[in-house]
């Protein structure tokens, strides 16, 4: 790990995960979770003492070859949202995170604020991609980011219809040249990172800076990233 971690620019070489829990923590409400009876739950951060947080990586649009490599060569857990629209083109690139232990998980058909739509609209986003990624990438998703992080009690009631069973939401957005956090300047444990699949034409760098970023980062306050589909 240690060439490896050079190789790739690392400051150090990243903290290993801890083995995951033998069953996902039972959720209950609290700061960081906000239950809605048999509806999914909205999850900031995960319930957890051990010094994890989780990388999970939006939308689709970039395919960065390199990237992939980074993940394999260093071990990378992470969890996709991905919207069909961006990524039909070449779910392949997908097949193949998911071969190396990346769960891919439902962000809609065409990425629309949920909010503006009725219910069948919803659900229609939903349950379409849910199919849609069972048959492309061979399992189906029981997480879901609505998005824009933006979603009402009919975003709710349509995920549920479709299988989701919690809507992973986060606490800081990482890019190639920052770090920005919602509340305070530092991880906590379960904290949930955001990203997306974006280039240059997007961000000021590439998908492999960012992740140099965020490693670098977790490394530096004492943390290892871990995937956040072993804990909800």
């Amino acid at each position: 790990m240690a060439a490896a971690a050079r190789k790739w620019g690392l400051a150090a070489a990243p903290i290993a995960a801890p083995a995951p829990p033998a069953t996902r923590p039972v959720l209950r409400p609290g700061p960081g979770v906000k239950l809605h009876g048999e509806l999914p739950a909205v999850v900031h951060r995960v319930p957890t003492d051990q010094r994890v947080v989780f990388l999970t990586i939006d939308d689709g649009s970039e395919k960065d070859p390199d990237f992939a490599r980074m993940v394999r060569e260093l071990k990378v857990p992470f969890s996709a949202f991905v919207s069909g629209h961006l990524v039909r083109e070449n779910y392949g690139y997908f097949r193949r995170l998911h071969e190396q232990g990346v769960m891919v998980n439902n962000h809609t058909l065409s990425h629309p604020d949920l909010r503006t739509l009725g219910y069948a609209r919803q659900q229609q986003e939903i349950c379409r991609q849910q199919d849609e990624l069972t048959r492309e990438i061979g399992s189906t998703p029981r997480l879901f980011r609505p998005p824009y992080g933006e979603f009402n009690e009919d975003t709710l009631h349509a995920a549920w219809s479709c299988g989701i069973v919690a809507f992973p939401i986060w606490n800081q957005e990482a890019f190639p040249d920052r770090m920005e956090y919602r509340y305070d300047h530092v991880f906590k444990p379960g904290d949930i990172i955001l990203t997306h699949f974006r280039g240059p034409g997007q961000w000021k760098g590439d998908m492999t800076q960012m992740l140099r970023r965020v490693i670098d980062t977790v490394t530096r306050q004492g943390f290892a990233l871990a995937r956040l589909d072993d804990y909800l």
